[in-house]
């Protein structure tokens, strides 16, 4: 693949364009994980060679057919700048074959930090512009204004942490403040309000993930939830609509391994694609 020209600042805010992208792609985001088990799987080695040419099979395969790529930053940046140059050309020629993507890179600080961070990721015109990010509240939500102030100026959008599905998370997500809200329903709470009156759609989404047994939380925040875990990770159909309710329709599942080990051939890569997408659209309605 050859670097690509930055496509400009879309027209429509990224809220509207997920709506749209998931209506008629199906609701289904499909992670680029290059970790080193899936490359020796595909017969490639843990190299940037390896990170290339992975990642290109997948782009190629799937940017026409996928509403969302979720690649995992730090697969790419464990490589360094080669590692980082692999993925500022996915990124371009994803977005540009009419994919979104959306990167996963749970970036968190405070003050002129952050507002670099928002910089790097959701500035129109910089080499890594990606249509929407995710954040890590947990040095206070608003830590993450400069992040929010960018997303709006460009038309771009963020997935905040509230309820992962790591066991190790909810000693931090489930504690309560003083007002008795937990901390995701505080951060969930706060995401409605960036959200209020926008259609079809708002931007700011919450991160919610696929295998919790519960979400003890409302999460109609008007906005996206991106579900991670589905398929090799446990998540199910039966899951999402148990933990969503009637949120089910803004949610936006994530594959990875369901997908991907149907590689390094095209043909299957958007075989499961496909399958995914249609399983998920009858799951979300």
């Amino acid at each position: 693949m050859t670097r690509t020209t930055e496509p400009t600042a879309p027209t429509a805010p990224f809220g509207a364009r997920l709506r749209r992208a998931m209506d008629t792609r199906g609701p289904l985001c499909v992670g680029i994980d290059p970790h080193p088990s899936l490359l020796a799987e595909w017969g490639l080695e843990d190299d940037v060679a390896g990170l290339r040419a992975f990642t290109d099979t997948v782009v190629d395969s799937l940017a026409e057919q996928v509403a969302v790529f979720k690649p995992q930053a730090a697969f790419f940046e464990r490589f360094g700048s080669a590692g980082l140059a692999v993925l500022e050309t996915a990124v371009a020629r994803a977005r540009e074959a009419g994919a979104l993507v959306l990167l996963d890179a749970k970036r968190g600080d405070i003050g002129s930090t952050m507002a670099a961070y928002a910089d790097a990721y959701l500035r129109t015109g910089a080499p890594l512009h990606v249509d929407a990010v995710t954040l890590s509240p947990f040095l206070g939500y608003g830590s993450l204004r400069p992040a929010f102030d960018a997303a709006r100026a460009s038309g771009s959008g963020v997935f905040v942490l509230a309820l992962t599905s790591n066991p190790e998370g909810a000693e931090v997500q489930r504690a309560r403040a003083d007002d008795g809200r937990t901390v995701a329903q505080t951060v969930l709470d706060r995401l409605a309000e960036e959200n209020a009156g926008a259609e079809p759609l708002g931007s700011f989404g919450a991160v919610v993930g696929a295998t919790l047994t519960r979400a003890d939380a409302e999460l109609a925040v008007n906005g996206p939830l991106l579900a991670p875990g589905m398929g090799a990770q446990g998540g199910t159909a039966e899951g999402l609509r148990r933990i969503f309710g009637s949120a089910l329709g803004n949610v936006l599942p994530s594959v990875s391994r369901g997908v991907l080990r149907h590689g390094p051939s095209p043909e299957g890569l958007r075989n499961a694609a496909r399958a995914e997408a249609e399983q998920l659209a009858e799951a979300v309605g």
